[in-house]
């Protein structure tokens, strides 16, 4: 090959153009708009939204008000009977979206950010930084996910500040792992090659070539997450290690009145329903992205 044809070729990729991200990002939002189980998951998960921001509008009753009537069954008053503190159960199952929805979308957004970041820096550096950092993200992934969180909320303290890093972090090498497979295929293509020929920074082709192009596997990761994390949130309250009484959270309410589910099993199914709902519409929403980014 000649020098000219050499330099025609470092021209050629010089002057190739980034895929055109605003088209990839119409295409996506019609493939949504066309997916029937995102509609589903998202007028579900857009319903308890809404309850979590204006939810001291809609209760009949204060959630966290006592009364003499105790246990007692669905009626006109008490659409989903009392509990054992003669609180309105329904009231609090609306009460109780807004701590899981503090919670799930905060963890999710710190496991994204961090996740991210690793499988960024791993995908495009390989190498020795890649091998360091992959086998303490094996080392992490190695041990049960319950048991690293339980060690670290006991040794913390119970707050909802807490679980939401511990959450965050935990599902940092996972969403590592999936970013760092598509940037490793990324980082081949002749646009990347374009941006190093140009002299551009290792950071810059990362952030500015490179992390627009996996934006739909990272957006997939994020939806599939956030369900993970409503019910790790509802798992670690169960196990009496995350958000504490008296807050009307889903699954410390199921923990606390489960004695309760032969004499009013309301007490009980009603934050159980309303967590399953939820994360149902979340891995509706999930499939449904996940659908339109495959397309």
């Amino acid at each position: 090959m000649t020098t000219a044809d050499s330099a025609a070729d470092a021209a050629a990729v010089v002057a190739t153009p980034s895929p055109t991200r605003g088209q990839r990002a119409g295409e996506l939002g019609h493939a949504l708009l066309r997916s029937r189980t995102f509609l589903v998951g998202t007028v579900v998960l857009g319903f308890w939204i809404f309850d979590a921001l204006f939810w001291r509008a809609l209760v009949p009753h204060d959630p966290s008000a006592t009364g003499t009537d105790i246990l007692v069954g669905p009626s006109g008053d008490h659409l989903l009977g009392t509990d054992n503190l003669g609180r309105d159960v329904f009231s609090r199952v609306l009460a109780g979206a807004a701590p899981v929805f503090t919670v799930a979308p905060l963890a999710t957004f710190i496991g994204l950010v961090g996740g991210t970041t690793i499988g960024l820096v791993c995908g495009y550096h390989r190498g020795l930084v890649d091998d360091v950092i992959s086998r303490f993200v094996d080392a992490f992934l190695a041990f049960p996910a319950v048991v690293i969180a339980l060690l670290a909320l006991t040794v913390l303290g119970s707050s909802q500040r807490t679980v939401i890093i511990v959450i965050g972090i935990l599902f940092m090498p996972i969403i590592s792992r999936t970013v760092r497979s598509a940037v490793l295929v990324e980082r081949e293509r002749e646009y990347v090659a374009a941006a190093r020929l140009r002299g551009d920074s290792g950071p810059y082709v990362m952030l500015a070539e490179i992390l627009p192009n996996v934006t739909g596997p990272i957006a997939v990761e994020g939806t599939v997450r956030l369900g993970y994390a409503i019910f790790a949130a509802a798992t670690l309250s169960f196990l009496g290690v995350g958000l504490q009484i008296p807050s009307p959270d889903w699954g410390l309410t199921v923990a606390v009145e489960r004695v309760n589910l032969s004499v009013n099993a309301w007490t009980v199914l009603g934050a159980a329903i309303a967590l399953a709902t939820v994360v149902v519409a979340v891995n509706l929403v999930a499939d449904g992205v996940r659908q339109a980014v495959e397309e």
